[in-house]
């Protein structure tokens, strides 16, 4: 058996396409209405896919730090569009504050994987830390819509609750702490499950790459640990920041509840 990564040709590409139709096939059956929401996102799939990989090879032949922390910076402006945009019915919800639980969470933990435990030469090598930020960011962005969908939801739920603590003197965090931990949880829920079963009903994304790219499986099984075990931390803190920063607006300046929030309340 050869080692190294088994090329692609162009019609073998355009063969993938029949995945897509199978899918569709599935969509249309059903009548799920999802037929043009697919082959519009399969467009986006090979467009931006196929641009990433042209600005990858020039950032990897530039190699330049800065380059990489404006990229990565980017990267997290992004995800957090993206995030607030997963959470349309949170009232409150702004792009700056995913941002900031995004950015402090993705260079913290992407800072002590690359920096101690990877330990690449450069420290700023682009072919490595570009993709460990990117696969910390998308599992943290998912995790931080989750957790503050929960927090919203718990809030309104336990209205009357948090209400009836504020009443008798308790602060606005003391009164939501109960709804911050059930979002944190419903957050890292997800990471938690995959950590379960990695590797006996999935084999990652990251690992299965590397083998198929030739890489020894145990070395894949070393990079792969690595990359559970940062995500399971990256998206905790992430969460953590998040709520955090967002349970201050389920309050108004005198420290009751907003209306939105109250509303809830018969």
């Amino acid at each position: 058996m050869q080692s190294g990564v088994v090329p692609i040709s162009n019609l073998q590409l355009a063969l993938a396409l029949l995945l897509v139709l199978l899918a569709g096939g599935v969509s249309a059956f059903l009548k799920l209405g999802l037929l043009k929401p697919l082959v519009w996102g399969t467009v986006r799939t090979f467009a931006q896919l196929t641009i990433i990989g042209y600005v990858l090879t020039y950032i990897f032949q530039i190699n330049n730090p800065w380059l990489v922390i404006i990229i990565v910076t980017v990267m997290c402006y992004v995800a957090a569009r993206t995030a607030s945009g997963r959470a349309p019915n949170v009232s409150g919800y702004s792009t700056a504050l995913s941002f900031v639980a995004l950015l402090a969470s993705t260079y913290l933990v992407g800072s002590l994987v690359t920096g101690l435990i990877i330990a690449p030469e450069p420290w700023y090598s682009p072919r490595i830390v570009i993709p460990i930020f990117g696969m910390i960011l998308g599992n943290t962005m998912n995790g931080i819509a989750l957790a503050l969908d929960r927090l919203y939801s718990e809030a309104r739920l336990r209205a009357p609750e948090i209400e009836a603590m504020l009443t008798f003197g308790a602060t606005p965090w003391e009164a939501v702490q109960h709804s911050v931990r059930e979002a944190v949880k419903a957050g890292m829920t997800p990471t938690i499950n995959s950590l379960m079963v990695v590797g006996l009903v999935s084999l990652p994304g990251m690992m299965t790459g590397q083998i198929l790219g030739g890489a020894d499986p145990r070395e894949a099984v070393r990079y792969q640990i690595v990359v559970m075990l940062m995500v399971a931390a990256a998206v905790a803190v992430g969460c953590l920041i998040m709520v955090g920063l967002y349970y201050k607006k389920l309050f108004n300046e005198d420290g009751a509840l907003h209306d939105f929030i109250r509303k809830s309340i018969k």
